[in-house]
């Protein structure tokens, strides 16, 4: 079980706060994360500065899902 303000493994950790640029620099397996639950956010400006949240409410994702599935990425480095 993982919490959804934070999560994360051992090697790890994923705050909904963290930008999205953060994440997918701390972890470059994440970007399959994205691109499954429709956001292609490698390359765009606003990974820049958008949260992981604000991300997901933009692309209309869940927010659990798109947790759920970065630290299971991160728990397999």
């Amino acid at each position: 079980m993982y919490h959804v303000a934070a999560a994360g493994t051992e090697k790890g950790m994923i705050d909904r706060k963290m930008s999205v640029n953060e994440v997918l620099t701390r972890y470059p397996g994440s970007i399959k994360v994205f691109e499954d639950l429709g956001l292609g956010c490698a390359g765009c400006e606003a990974a820049l500065f958008e949260t992981i949240e604000q991300a997901a409410q933009v692309h209309g994702a869940d927010i659990d899902r798109l947790i759920a599935g970065l630290v299971q990425v991160i728990g397999e480095k």
